[in-house]
């Protein structure tokens, strides 16, 4: 066992510590050759502000270029409070300074002497784009992936692949994110995220987890942003960090909007609408989808089951065909009372209705696949119903002092799903005459029910030069019911119930919470500390048997965040943040799944939350072209929740999440976001990492020690003038698990489009896993078993997008300098 030292709650292993030495040298190599450099350095300052609303741009991209030649010579990004600091020598330049959606800016005319140095160029107002996020920013194009120390946004219209999808397809390729074929989704390999729609929860991501995405078109997404290292300002929940995916809005002046066409094969037909009106005080804004889907999917499993000097072996394979029709409907309005004060309210209403069919064949065996015994066939015939409401009421008050702000935010949700499912299963001899096992036909009903009160309250206090205290309050009400049965039509005709099978599962949920942060600036030296506390009350209720699981809990979350501007367009950031997964509605509902009768899964009602100590060290370099990014992360985390797969006897396996003791998992990750050519532009994103799990408390066999790596590319090339061509690569490596590990995953994507119609209009061809090669394939064995799993819950994709843009324009290409200010 490698040797462990104790630091802030946490441990690091030696290797960790290598690796942090090493991240240090190498940052410190970086600083020594420009020591000297910095003599006559001067500087050029300002702050860069929301031309309408007054509010600072943050994390805006500022570049200085020399008057004579337009050469690059230095770059820096926008504070929390929009300031803005970059050095360089005495001479004549200009600026350019850019953000996401909104109009470049060129600052012609500056003089620089060391007479005036620091050179303030007062306050620069940029102005919302009319293009909507279609548009580029390199050297007047925008990037589909821009990034920060501690955030990674992607921009969602310009990658071509993702016309014709779902918000499921979108984080499927945002770096550092992965989806399985259940939908579930992980951040750095860890699959407790928390996925925030608009910054705030929805019912999108409630009763399914992230597979509830899939309802969500991914026309209404704007933007990504992943958090890896939130700090007290967010939820604590999480563990792995927190994505938040910002919805389209538009506040410009007058009518304009985007619209949609979608087809695809297999059957993908959507229309979409994107329309906002803009007049004086009032913003009208309307969001809405209608699709239609037929999704195809298949998987295989091999199993091996032994008892008494026997091996009772098992082929399965499973066809499928999901019929869903989404609708997704959101509006709402701001009302600017004046540029210091804005109300905002919105009503979002969806419904899905999906008809699922699957066919599973059981072939078993004795010893050998040359000794066959029988083959049973199984049907599955759902029903099912989601509609779900939101109610939303915002309100923003800015003060005299710039970055003084009180927001209050009041939502309600209100969600419910009906499930009706009929099973038909009937059993044969190898030679096809029938068994001594009954045919059987069996129904399960499950009504699904979730209210949600959500109350929060920030406020931001600016205080010296720039330094800012937060403080903020949460309260959050939820409760949700599960009222679940299985019958089995008898030789009558009538119906039976199942014993154990028929219940109501009540979940009740409150969680509240304080923050409050402090942060300040010296120098070079910019630094947050924060804290927050939650009281947690979850209970738990089986109605007929009346088994009631009251758990309380109150916990503080501290997050400290360091940033260090280093010379030559480098910065370093230090951060530590803890946060927590608590057990969620799913994960603690003790009902199995039914559609599969030899693989079960379950909840655990006696799980407990996890909780993890997360350190980043983040490093980002400037470039004329682009940016690259780097980090170095480490978590402990107690009371791991993993889902454990056990087979009894009769070779019928129970899978459900287990609390393991500790795992230590750390890894560095590379971003780069770069231009090589004004017609060639990469995003790219590699991670590598090492998880070691215990869970000898359970088991002495749950442990794993894996080291694995996954990587994403993007290259978008400019071929003609309005024709672009998109290849977007992902790999991931093969992991070890507790109980095994899963094999590794290849995919590759392609896209086209063409503007037309004057440029008021885009044609997007994209092919989605041309290879059909997203595979999800395991391996997972225990004491008795021996399990291989394969499955493809999408195969390939191929949609035709036409994007029309009213008063929008998708690009317009320009020189630097236009939008001179």
């Amino acid at each position: 066992m490698n040797p462990t030292f104790t630091f802030l709650s946490g441990r690091f292993s030696v290797t960790a510590q290598r690796y942090l030495l090493c991240l240090f040298i190498v940052l410190h190599g970086l600083a020594l050759p420009s020591a000297h450099a910095q003599d006559g350095k001067l500087k050029v300052k300002g702050k860069a502000l929301d031309a309408q609303t007054n509010a600072p741009l943050i994390y805006a991209s500022v570049r200085l270029f020399k008057q004579t030649d337009s050469s690059f010579v230095a770059g820096a990004i926008t504070t929390e409070t929009g300031d803005f600091s970059v050095d360089a020598t005495a001479g004549n330049y200009y600026a350019v300074l850019e953000f996401i959606g909104y109009k470049s800016l060129k600052k012609s005319g500056i003089r620089l002497t060391r007479e005036n140095s620091p050179l303030d160029l007062g306050t620069i107002k940029l102005a919302a784009s009319a293009s909507t996020l279609d548009e580029v920013v390199v050297q007047g194009e925008k990037s589909t992936m821009e990034f920060s120390l501690d955030k990674r946004i992607f921009n969602v219209g310009k990658d071509l692949a993702n016309a014709g999808g779902t918000a499921v397809d979108i984080l499927s390729n945002v770096p550092s994110v992965a989806v399985d074929v259940e939908g579930n989704v992980s951040l750095r390999g860890s699959s407790s995220v928390r996925i925030l729609i608009d910054g705030k929860p929805s019912g999108l991501v409630s009763f399914k987890g992230g597979s509830g995405l899939q309802q969500l078109q991914g026309s209404m997404i704007e933007r990504i942003e992943v958090i890896t290292n939130p700090s007290a300002r967010y939820e604590a929940e999480g563990m792995g960090g927190v994505i938040n995916i910002v919805l389209k809005k538009e506040r410009k002046e007058g009518f304009n909007g985007s619209f949609d066409v979608i087809l695809g094969n297999p059957a993908n037909y959507g229309l979409a609408a994107n329309v906002n009106y803009r007049r004086k005080n009032l913003n009208f804004f309307v969001n809405y989808t209608a699709s239609y889907r037929n999704t195809p999917g298949r998987s295989s499993q091999y199993q091996e089951v032994y008892r008494n000097d026997s091996t009772f072996l098992t082929q399965q394979n499973s066809t499928g065909k999901l019929k869903g029709q989404n609708n997704n409907a959101r509006a709402g309005i701001d009302y600017f009372f004046n540029d210091k004060n804005v109300l905002t309210g919105s009503y979002t209403w969806r419904i899905s209705k999906g008809k699922r069919f699957t066919d599973i064949r059981y072939q078993d065996y004795l010893n050998s696949l040359t000794n066959p015994q029988s083959i049973t066939y199984r049907t599955q015939d759902e029903t099912e119903t989601e509609p779900n409401s939101e109610y939303a009421l915002t309100y923003k008050r800015s003060f005299k002092r710039q970055g003084h702000e009180l927001t209050a935010d009041v939502r309600y949700l209100d969600n419910w799903e009906k499930s009706d499912q009929y099973f038909g299963q009937r059993t044969v001899l190898p030679d096809g005459r029938p068994s001594s096992i009954p045919n059987s036909l069996q129904r399960s009903v499950n009504d699904e029910t979730e209210k949600q009160l959500l109350v929060q309250i920030d406020y931001v206090q600016p205080f010296a030069k720039d330094g800012k205290f937060e403080a903020g309050l949460r309260s959050s009400s939820r409760d949700m019911t599960n009222d679940y049965w299985v019958r089995q039509q008898t030789a009558e005709g009538g119906w039976t119930p199942l014993p154990g099978l028929t219940n109501d599962f009540l979940y009740e949920e409150n969680i509240n919470a304080l923050y409050g942060i402090i942060g300040n600036k010296t120098r070079k030296l910019s630094y947050q500390a924060g804290l927050r506390a939650e009281w947690t009350d979850v209970t738990t209720t089986l109605r007929q048997t009346n088994d009631v699981n009251p758990r309380s809990y109150a916990n503080l979350f501290p997050s400290v965040h360091v940033t260090y501007d280093l010379p030559r367009q480098n910065a370093l950031q230090v951060s530590y943040s803890r946060r927590v997964r608590r057990p969620t509605y799913n994960d603690l509902s003790p009902f199995m799944t039914f559609s599969d009768n030899r693989n079960f899964f379950s909840g655990n009602p006696d799980l407990n939350p996890e909780f993890t100590d997360a350190f980043e060290i983040g490093h980002i370099k400037y470039l004329g072209k682009g940016s690259i990014g780097s980090s170095l992360y480490y978590r402990y985390t107690t009371g791991k929740i993993i889902r454990i797969r056990r087979v009894d006897e009769n070779g019928f396996a129970n899978t459900r999440p287990e609390n393991l003791a500790t795992e230590d998992s750390y890894g560095a990750e590379f971003t780069t976001s770069y231009s090589f050519f004004k017609w060639w532009k990469l995003d790219g994103s590699v991670n590598f990492f090492r998880a070691i799990t215990n869970g000898d408390n359970l088991d002495t066999d749950f442990q794993s020690d894996t080291y694995s790596w996954f990587a994403r590319a993007n290259n978008r090339l400019t071929v003609w003038k309005n024709t672009d061509i998109q290849l977007r690569g992902n790999y991931e490596a093969p992991q070890l698990t507790p109980q095994g590990r899963r094999k590794a995953i290849a995919t590759l994507d392609f896209a086209a489009s063409r503007d037309i119609m004057k440029g008021n209009a885009t044609l997007t061809l994209n092919v989605l896993d041309v290879f059909n090669s997203r595979r999800f394939r395991s391996i997972t064995e225990g004491g008795n078993f021996y399990t291989e799993n394969n499955s493809q819950g999408r195969l390939r994709q191929v949609n035709l997008t036409f994007n029309y843009r009213l008063r929008q324009a998708k690009k317009k290409t320009k020189d630097v300098g236009e939008g001179d200010y």
